[in-house]
């Protein structure tokens, strides 16, 4: 009977799980990586990037984004809208053509399809390089694209059938005709480099060859009616609006205006103009002519800087009337496009923005106000600017901070441009956040950046920078952004990407910022800790800096690592926002390994690998030093720019300790003169022994660890806690510190009555020193109340935020090492439980947090948990304090030592951790508890779905129909249901009347619709791991647009 009885208990156990537990990887926060392509599409207003990883997103207003993948792993090198279609061509480094389409997913939101793909192939026998593409061209009537290539040919092909039509191919032969005989014999025209459709007559395109020929086709009469005759190599050609005018650009840095008229069938250029000239020039790769309604056109091209004194300038030019500017980027400049609010009818252009995507960060530039300031990104911002060297995350922020934050992040946002992002095609339909989250960013160059992470967006708030309370030359370049206005060329640094630190020792480590008190402190690579409070007015103040000697004054022991950072002696000018008031300066400045801040107690704490502090930051005075070290970590007082030659070392010990204890087991009397087998036996052993610990995270059983070990006095962890520590009859404030060794402190402290708060001091005593058996780091220290459950944190039960503690029954010390979960009691320190995770599952514990899971189908319903995650990039749920795994499941790979190390989990069960130097990926344990793109693109039915006869009578182009199957395929709507069960019969059958080819495709599609096999990418798609099977709901939750 009990046996039943457990059974049942364990199925509503699982049902529970369901309810809490779900893993998801929702949307990716930041910048792509290695972004490759660009496209716009004006009339739906939606903007396009793809990337080297074969990915691309959709992007529109605030919270729209849509990715969609290709199995192919290829690089995306160029992206078309087609004409007011919904649709896209992708071209891949692969030579492949892909065709996408918008479409509804069930449940209403936009999703993208991919719904066929093309190889453009040559006649048996010629090289690749002849069909290799360089330019595609879909064409106004939506019928056609025109693909030219590196053989010099443009080859026609059908939209959306692929089809390509041979007999409408443009060869260079074709194109010589006409062109003069002195002309033709001098070299090959080369690839095709240039493909323009004239905007006021479809029925003629401008070909570009690399050569310099340019010749205008007619499509009607498959002639050339016009050649221009370039001897420079070409780079790229474009029409202005009206029609009347060509322009291209060459490699020398110039650009040439050509006519059009039916007078002259040769014609000359207007005008050949290098505007760096005289002296050598780079190569125009791009160029734009925009005319506006004054008649002062607006010329925007890339590239083009002197090349001895600027070729290494990422440079975008503007040229309007007599102004001219070259905005200087930090990065390569991959493309760019101009968002246009001319009407289409019109004979005018009129530039509104510039839009310019660089290899690190996209840039929008105004063009309406005279100044051509910046507008400010509200995505794809650059989380990377300087490298991100550590993370912290705040939920639940009180709204007052939050808006005082805002407040003082508006101040340093005065010189964008006030016009709104100009691209905002679609809407979001994701629910208001439940509420205001923060993630805090720690960069290289002492900076911290505030983000808005409540939902899809990750949105900059507030900038805070350390560098001006030291002496350092990291701002010596900010007077490099400004030019003069007699420089030539007349260069404006934009852009906030900016990699380089001139002082390393800036890089903030570690943060911690209280919600309740507004204080915040950072701690940086140099030992520099600063507490800041904030204030919403900018102030003149100095700091105060306290030396904190964490060696105590040892002998034996000599720092050879990177000097302090020496603090101003003068008073510093803060703008409003959070202001140092405390600087506490570790001897040796090795770098901050752990910190945590107790605003009630007005009480920081700091350690690193010699040890950790405990500093007073009302009285501004130190209350307790320990020095942690052995009296054999000597790799500890190297710093961390001297690890090289203890890496050897270390791995040398470990090759002769692994050798050893092979041979102990297996070594034979061996004759003296056999030293050659001695050898090979040796290095028999030596592959064994790599192999064995290529193996070792998965088989690793737990060990004891030696004393001697390197890095045993690290500081890992510091918590502080009002605990029973002394006795069981009295509980006071107290400080936990555990270290690399497998050491616990323990130390009471005294803090005064308020009233005494400031003539009395501190004072902290040692009441325990806990020695873990195995001498695993220690990764994280909690204690729990009678009632098994996580303080609080500091302020949190002041506020009326989290229920009071229970302090009459036994409290619980919950340490975590990298190798077990353990509870012991309190004050006396006993073992309770504990969970070998190692022992189990080969891993080791990396990164542990405290999080509250919520159901998603009983309102009231939440668990407590601690979220894990390990070395093998696995996420685990343990319960407390029964120590039970709940669920698992895999969402980091295991060579992502980076990602795992960036990990950072949020209370409400979800986490961030970074899968490329810019970009953040956001995952959810919480099934309640996601924040997902959910956005919708609406397109006009039956737009897309046209047959080509009706939309070139539309668009008033004739098309010659060069057999039945053009006259009748058409494309088979996706996501239809099974009740359509006739319809698809009747679509069929009158497909197989008139042709068999397309009553293939049909059956083909309908197999791939019946086996769900669509290739459907929605809002997110994990490039990286597949989502984990794990405990899951028995309706799939869909990740969408």
């Amino acid at each position: 009977m009990k046996r039943f009885r457990r059974h049942g208990h364990e199925l509503n156990r699982e049902r529970i799980k369901q309810d809490l537990f779900q893993f998801n990887k929702t949307v990716e926060h930041g910048f792509p990586h290695q972004p490759s392509a660009l496209a716009y599409c004006s009339s739906l207003q939606l903007m396009a990037i793809g990337s080297r990883s074969g990915a691309f997103k959709i992007y529109g207003a605030p919270e729209v984004e849509i990715m969609g993948l290709h199995e192919e792993n290829a690089a995306v090198t160029q992206i078309h809208f087609l004409p007011e279609q919904g649709q896209l061509v992708t071209l891949l480094d692969d030579n492949s053509l892909h065709l996408w389409k918008l479409r509804k997913s069930p449940d209403g939101l936009s999703v993208l399809k991919e719904e066929s793909h093309f190889d453009l192939r040559g006649q048996p026998g010629t090289p690749p390089s002849v069909t290799t593409i360089t330019v595609v061209l879909p064409h106004s009537s939506g019928d056609v694209l025109f693909l030219g290539t590196e053989g010099g040919c443009v080859f026609v092909v059908e939209h959306p059938s692929f089809r390509e039509q041979e007999e409408r191919t443009i060869s260079q032969e074709a194109v010589l005709q006409k062109v003069p005989d002195d002309y033709r014999s001098k070299r090959p025209l080369g690839s095709v480099e240039a493909l323009e459709e004239n905007p006021r007559n479809p029925h003629q395109i401008l070909i570009g060859y690399s050569r310099g020929l340019i010749i205008l086709w007619d499509l009607q009469t498959s002639e050339a009616t016009h050649q221009f005759l370039g001897d420079l190599q070409l780079e790229n050609v474009t029409w202005q609006r009206d029609g009347r005018q060509i322009i291209s650009s060459h490699s020398d840095g110039s650009y040439c205006q050509w006519p059009i008229s039916n007078n002259d069938r040769l014609p000359q250029p207007l005008e050949n103009k290098v505007p760096y000239g005289p002296f050598p020039c780079k190569a125009i790769p791009k160029i734009l002519w925009l005319t506006t309604k004054q008649r002062t056109p607006f010329i925007i091209f890339k590239g083009g800087m002197p090349r001895a004194s600027y070729g290494d300038r990422h440079c975008i030019s503007v040229l309007h009337g007599s102004k001219q500017t070259a905005f200087d980027f930090t990065s390569r400049v991959i493309d760019f496009f101009v968002v246009d609010e001319g009407e289409s009818e019109s004979d005018c252009d009129e530039p509104s923005a510039l839009l310019v995507l660089a290899e690190e960060e996209l840039v929008a530039i105004d063009l309406k106000t005279p100044s051509w300031p910046v507008i400010q990104s509200p995505y794809l911002t650059p989380l990377h600017c300087s490298a991100i060297t550590c993370s912290h995350h705040v939920s639940n922020i009180p709204i007052k901070l939050w808006e005082r934050i805002i407040a003082a992040g508006n101040k340093q946002t005065s010189h964008y441009s006030s016009k709104p992002w100009p691209i905002d095609g679609g809407y979001s339909t994701a629910p208001e956040p439940p509420q205001r989250d923060l993630l805090l960013t720690g960069h290289e160059d002492g900076t911290v950046r505030f983000w808005d992470a409540s939902g899809v967006c990750l949105k900059p708030l507030y900038k805070l920078s350390t560098v001006g309370v030291f002496v350092t030359d990291a701002d010596h370049n900010d007077n490099l952004n400004q030019s003069g206005e007699d420089e030539w060329p007349p260069l404006r640094k934009v852009g906030s990407f900016d990699p380089y630190s001139d002082d390393p020792r800036l890089g903030i480590q570690k943060i911690h910022l209280c919600k309740y008190s507004s204080h915040l402190t950072v701690a940086g690579t140099a030992g520099q800790v600063l507490v800041l409070e904030l204030n919403d007015e900018a102030a003149d103040q100095e700091v105060v800096c306290t030396l904190v000697d964490i060696l105590q004054d040892q002998d034996t022991f000599k720092w050879k690592g990177h000097e302090r950072l020496n603090p101003r002696e003068e008073p510093v000018h803060f703008p409003a926002g959070f202001q140092p008031f405390v600087l506490v300066q570790c001897q040796p400045p090795a770098v901050v390994t752990s910190l945590a801040l107790h605003s009630e107690w007005k009480l920081v704490t700091f350690g690193t690998s010699h040890g950790f502090g405990l500093y007073d930051y009302q009285q501004k005075r130190t209350v307790v030093v320990r020095c942690t070290l052995h009296p054999s970590d000597q790799l500890a007082l190297e710093g961390p720019l001297s690890r090289v030659k203890s890496i050897k070392k270390s791995l040398r010990h470990s090759f002769r300790r692994i050798r050893g204890t092979r041979a102990s087991g297996r070594k034979r009397a061996i004759p003296g003169n056999n030293a050659a087998k001695v050898q090979e036996a040796n290095a028999r052993m030596d592959r064994e022994a790599l192999n064995e610990m290529e193996l070792a995270p998965v088989q690793r059983r737990i060990e004891a660890r030696s004393a001697e070990d390197s890095f045993t006095g690290f500081v890992r962890s510091l918590y502080f806690a009002d605990s029973f520590v002394r006795d069981g009859s009295y509980h006071g404030p107290s400080l936990w510190a555990g270290t690399n060794g497998g050491t616990i402190f323990a130390y009471a402290i005294n803090i005064p009555p308020v009233e005494r708060r400031m003539e009395e001091p501190v004072t902290a005593t040692q009441v325990k020193e806990i020695q873990l058996m195995h001498r695993a780091p220690v990764v994280g220290i909690f204690i729990l109340d009678g009632r098994g459950i996580l303080l609080p944190e500091p302020l949190e039960a002041a506020h009326d935020l989290s229920k009071s503690p229970d302090m009459h029954g036994n409290h619980m010390l919950l340490v975590i090492s990298e190798e077990q979960f353990k509870i012991f009691t309190l004050p006396k320190v006993s073992t309770k439980n504990k969970l070998k995770l190692t022992a189990v599952e080969g891993s080791r514990v990396r990164k542990v947090s405290v999080a509250s899971f919520s159901s998603n189908r009983v309102e009231d319903y939440s668990e407590n948990g601690l979220l894990v995650l390990t070395n093998l990039g696995d996420i685990q749920v343990i319960s407390v304090p029964a120590l039970r795994s709940q669920v698992r499941y895999e969402c980091i790979r295991k060579e992502d030592v980076s990602g795992i190390a960036s990990c950072v989990f949020t209370k409400s069960g979800q986490g961030f951790y970074l899968i490329s130097p810019s970009e953040f990926e956001r995952f959810s344990v919480s099934s309640k508890w996601v924040v997902e793109p959910r956005c919708v693109i609406d397109i006009d039915e039956g737009v897309g779905t046209r047959t080509s006869h009706q939309k070139a009578a539309q668009d008033g182009v004739v098309m010659k129909a060069n057999s039945k199957e053009s006259e009748h395929s058409q494309q088979l709507p996706s996501g239809l249901s099974e009740g359509d069960g006739r319809k698809m019969a009747e679509i069929m059958e009158h497909a197989l009347l008139n042709d068999e080819s397309v009553l293939l495709e049909i059956q083909s599609t309908l197999e791939s619709e019946s086996a769900l096999t669509d290739r459907l990418s929605f809002g997110h798609l994990d490039r990286n791991s597949k989502n984990s099977a794990g405990v899951q709901s028995p309706k799939q939750r869909m990740i969408n647009g």
